[in-house]
């Protein structure tokens, strides 16, 4: 998928500064070209899905749970909470 965003470019001093104005992401070069290709990276790596080296024991996991909680908020305040004891 094929997805284009819009990056603002300016010189700090020295540095060139990025910022990808769709997601707030913002990285820095000497050159602009250096810029431009740091912010690509960090574009890249920002969308790059999670991925996770240590996989949990489901087991060990779920038996030192005691408590299952659903919490929800709205606008800074919590609306609702939920528990579900799991002993």
């Amino acid at each position: 998928m094929k997805q284009d965003f819009t990056v603002g470019i300016w010189q700090e001093g020295n540095w060139y500064v990025a910022q990808c104005l769709e997601i707030d992401l913002a990285s820095q070069g000497r050159t602009e070209a250096e810029a431009l290709a740091n912010i690509k990276e960090a574009i890249e790596l920002f969308l790059e899905p999670p991925t996770s080296e240590i996989k949990p024991y489901p087991d060990l996991f779920l038996e030192n749970i005691s408590r299952i909680c659903c919490l929800e908020f709205s606008h800074g305040n919590c609306s609702r909470n939920k528990t579900h004891d799991n002993r």
